[in-house]
Parts: structure tokens; C-alpha cells; sequence
């Protein structure tokens, strides 16, 4: 089997799907590998460690979405990449389909089969190749979140732990999931005051457990939440619906009862954003403000740190991504159940039922198609 790796081209993107170690594998199990010329220079990885490890290194991203069967990715196509997508090919990266309905169209249309890494799904209902983005995020939703707090960078000039007889910044996270709980771990450890408001007694249990007390847990309801909005000096959405558009809990109104010079870091933004006031943003243009309250909402934080990005994100996709060449989809999805759910387009037709919904397209039983 032939598979390929693009250089990514969304704005300021330097993770890459495959690293060298990958393409040996491949190689070695007698697959072809292509790996588009400076795909892994963001991340740190020559074209020569990939040529040492076996790949063919192709000077452009057209002949290589021509020649591959798979093509392994990082981001969602954009425009730029709607048009070389073919019939028949699998696209194995994160998709976050919901909010997209000009690319669900295309993958439709072109009748390409999507996996997207964020709704494979394990027995016990986690995201396993969602997980290490999650943490990346949640970690760096502290820390842009303290530099924006910044007055230089527009915020209200305060210090995320404070100093003795000073009190420290008023942290509130909503939804103490992967993101929510590595948000906390980067908050604490900065010395602020931390708030989780999440819709699960068990989970709230499990946050008192593991912090020891010091994050406060606050039942998710729309009082509590208006409630925890307004004394927030830094409000974090983390929120995940898999597949599908992340719910509004924060509407303009709560924003606007914020104080002059929070800021507001969402990042559920990739699923269409948990703020009523959220819009995407990108690395290069990273902030907007409304009603004096700073929001940055980059959809893709982890490709500021790619180096870390595509290691951690490899650990966990490689494994699915060799058994799909190694078995072919159809048995690769007989062998591992959990490899199901991430099937969200297959021959013109929709499989993954939160985008439906979201969408409002019909959705067909994947083993149908099949």
C-alpha cells in the first residue's frame, strides 16, 4: 500500500502526521511511503531522516495526494487541498466535520473515506487519539491565557498567582474533561485560583480526589455558569461533545459581565466553540476583543509547539494507522471496534450520526456500505 504525508498548510500548522521511526515501520512491513519535501520541518525532522528511514520524498503535496491510497495528515483539508482528494482514497487526520459543512461536501462528494482521529472511540467511551491534543491545549489554554492577562497584551494587568498580599487571577474552566483537568494541573501550578464547573457528580468527585481539594467544583447549570463567568479573570471553555458541535454555555450576555480585560480562551473552538462569542482565529491573527473582554480562539493551539505536538500525537495514531495498511479498512474495522466511530464519510455517504445532527445531512449505517 502506498501512503503519504503533505506538508500542512493551514495558518501556521507545523505538526506533521508521520515521523521517520513511522515510515520505517511501513517500509520495512513492505508499503510505500511519501512524504511531501519539508512536511517535518516545523517539527524539527529533515527530509533526510525521512529519506534514511525509507520514504520517497516528493516535491509536491499534488502528486502526493495522487499517488497515496492513504494520505495521513494533522489538520482538516482546506481549500487549497479540496480539489486532490480522489475516490477511494482514506484520509486519516483530525477532521472535526460538525462545524464544516462545505468540507463534509467535499468529502461526500469526492467520495473519500474520512477517519478522523477525534471520534475513534474505546469501549469505556474515551478518545484515545484525541487525548495527548487534548492535554497540549488544555496546558497551553493557561498559558496564553496568563500572556494575554498581560496589559501589554490587552488584558488587565494581572499575574495569574498573584504575590503576597495580593490575591491571584480567578481561573474558571467549564467541563473537567482531558482538557479541563490539564488546565487545572498548568493553573495550580501558577498559583491561581481554580473553579471547574462540570455536569458530572462523578467526575466532580474524581477532581476533589486528584487536586486534594485545591480546585473548587461547581455543578454546571446556566446560574452557576453566569455565576462563575462574571468573577472570572480567565475563563477557559473545555468542552467536547465527540463529533459533534460543542453547546453554547456562555452566551454574550455572561460575556458581557465579565471584566474589562479578562480573557476568554476556548478551546472547543475546533468543534465551533462553547462561547456564544467565539469565532475561529489563527496563530497569526491569535485575539479579537468583545465588550473589552480578550478571546483567543485558535483552533489549532498545539501547532505552536510542534516539536511536542507530533511525537505525542504519533504515539497514539501510528498504531491504527499500521494496522489499516497493514489489514486493509475493512478487517482493520473488524479486528478493533473502536476504529468504527472514526469513520465519518465512506463511498458519498455520512456515517458519523453527531455531524448529521449538527449538519442536518442523513447518515448511513457504516457496515452498510461496506
Amino acid at each position: 500500500m502506498v501512503v503519504g504525508t503533505v506538508r500542512e498548510i493551514k495558518d501556521n500548522e507545523y505538526r506533521v502526521g508521520l515521523v521517520p521511526g513511522g515510515v520505517k515501520t511501513l517500509v520495512d512491513s513492505g508499503h510505500e511511503v511519501l512524504v511531501e519535501t519539508r512536511a517535518g520541518e516545523g517539527s524539527g525532522i529533515s527530509d533526510e531522516e525521512y529519506r534514511q528511514a525509507g520514504a520517497e520524498t516528493v516535491g509536491a503535496a499534488a502528486e502526493v495526494w495522487k499517488r497515496a491510497e492513504i494520505v495521513v495528515k494533522v489538520k482538516e483539508p482546506i481549500e487549497p487541498e479540496y480539489g486532490r482528494m480522489r475516490e477511494g482514497q482514506v484520509l486519516f487526520t483530525y477532521l472535526h466535520l460538525a462545524p464544516l459543512p462545505g468540507l463534509t461536501r467535499v468529502l461526500l462528494d469526492r467520495k473519500v473515506t474520512g477517519v478522523a482521529y477525534e471520534t475513534i472511540t474505546r469501549e469505556d467511551g474515551s478518545l484515545p487519539l484525541l487525548t495527548p491534543m487534548s492535554e497540549v491545549a488544555g496546558r497551553m489554554s493557561i498559558q496564553v491565557g496568563a500572556r494575554y492577562l498581560e496589559r501589554v497584551n490587552g488584558g488587565r494587568g494581572v499575574l495569574l498567582g498573584g504575590v503576597p498580599g495580593v490575591p491571584p487571577a480567578e481561573v474558571i474552566i467549564i467541563g473537567g474533561g482531558v482538557v479541563g483537568m490539564n488546565a487545572a494541573k498548568m493553573a495550580l501550578g501558577l498559583g491561581a485560583r481554580v473553579t471547574i464547573l462540570d455536569r458530572s457528580v462523578a467526575k466532580m468527585q474524581y477532581i476533589d480526589d486528584v487536586f486534594g481539594g485545591r480546585v473548587a467544583t461547581l455543578m454546571s447549570n446556566p446560574i452557576a455558569i453566569a455565576r462563575a463567568v462574571a468573577r472570572a479573570d480567565l475563563l477557559v471553555g473545555a468542552v467536547l461533545i465527540p463529533g459533534a458541535a460543542a453547546p453554547k454555555l456562555v452566551s454574550r450576555a455572561m460575556v458581557g459581565s465579565m471584566k474589562k480585560g479578562s480573557v476568554v480562551v476556548d478551546v472547543a473552538v475546533d468543534q465551533g466553540g462553547c462561547i456564544e462569542t467565539t469565532h475561529v482565529t489563527t496563530h497569526s491573527d491569535p485575539t479579537y476583543e468583545v465588550d473589552g473582554v480578550v478571546h483567543y480562539c485558535v483552533a489549532n493551539m498545539p501547532g505552536a509547539v510542534p516539536r511536542t505536538s507530533t511525537f505525542a500525537l504519533t504515539n497514539v495514531t501510528f498504531p491504527y494507522l499500521l494496522r489499516m495498511v497493514r489489514k486493509g479498512l475493512v478487517q482493520a474495522l473488524k479486528d478493533d471496534p473502536s476504529l468504527v466511530p472514526g469513520v465519518n464519510t465512506h463511498a458519498g455517504k455520512l456515517t458519523c450520526a453527531p455531524v448529521g445532527e449538527a449538519q442536518g445531512l442523513p447518515v448511513s449505517p457504516l457496515w452498510d456500505l461496506l
